[in-house]
């Protein structure tokens, strides 16, 4: 506790919990974010389930919780739902590695140099506006029927968003960074590992939480219309069949997959970012 006086009147100011005990009051915080988050989404199943066993529902288009529960543990039983996961995940991994990759090389390629800056940016720029869907066409005709357009097209996906992410990262790191470098002598290797890569890396990786959602996304329209195995495959057939508690397994399952991939990314970013923090002191 402190005094101020000033006009002849004494302020007491009074340290909060935060200031007594940061540690303590950091704990309180994620508990209370942590039980909100996982609060809010047992509430709403509790009411829909409410709500279908009542009638205020249709179970026609909105079967209750606990129906699409015993759907999808007759799919787990039958090997079903582990097939169709297999198959996105493998398909959303193998896009998202290939395209990080190289949206990663281009980024780096065209905010470092300038000739390829002024000779590519428009290109690539013109291609990024293309609905990424409407390329599955040519591919399917360039590669045929298989596994390599459906990969081929999240990979492309994920490239734009990480290389236009990750180029003006690398064009707006201030130019004082670099001449404090080059005042202890850092050479172009030093120049990258010390200031290009340690500025660039949280765009990166909030690039890539965008990007692996948006290749859950492609992947699951993609397998609408060019698959026969996966989660977009077995929505769209359980609409076919008009069975509404498969299809919404299907859809909880692709919620599933982009929160829990989400959830990867943020703790890779933790793991390769230790000297960045967020609020309530944690990183990522």
């Amino acid at each position: 506790m402190s005094e101020i006086s000033a006009g002849g009147h004494t302020v007491r100011i009074v340290p909060g919990p935060a200031e007594r005990d940061p540690a303590a009051h950091a704990r309180r915080i994620r508990s209370e974010e942590r039980l909100l988050s996982i609060a809010t989404p047992v509430l709403f199943l509790l009411a829909w389930e409410a709500a279908g066993q009542i009638g205020w529902l249709p179970q026609r288009f909105f079967p209750p919780p606990s129906r699409i529960v015993m759907s999808a543990y007759g799919m787990a039983r039958s090997g079903e739902l582990q097939a169709d996961l297999t198959a996105s995940i493998l398909r959303i991994l193998a896009g998202f590695v290939l395209g990080v990759v190289t949206g990663v090389l281009a980024g780096l390629l065209l905010g470092l140099s300038r000739r390829a800056h002024a000779a590519l940016d428009p290109f690539l720029s013109a291609l990024y506006t293309v609905p990424k869907l409407a390329i599955l066409p040519l591919l399917l005709l360039i590669f045929g029927l298989g596994e390599l357009p459906n990969v081929l097209l999240v990979g492309m996906t994920v490239f734009f968003l990480v290389w236009i992410t990750c180029m003006e990262a690398v064009m707006t790191i201030p130019e004082h960074y670099r001449e404090a470098a080059r005042s202890f002598g850092a050479g172009r290797w030093a120049m990258f590992v010390h200031v290009i890569w340690p500025a660039m890396l949280p765009q990166l990786f909030v690039a890539m939480r965008l990007s692996i959602g948006t290749a859950v996304l492609v992947i699951v329209g993609v397998e609408f219309v060019q698959a026969d195995v996966g989660i977009g495959f077995r929505i769209w057939h359980s609409w076919s069949l008009f069975q509404a508690d498969r299809m919404y397994v299907g859809i909880c399952a692709v919620a599933l997959l982009g929160y829990g991939f989400a959830t990867i990314v943020r703790g890779c970013a933790r793991f390769a970012m230790p000297w960045t923090k967020s609020r309530h002191g944690r990183s990522g």
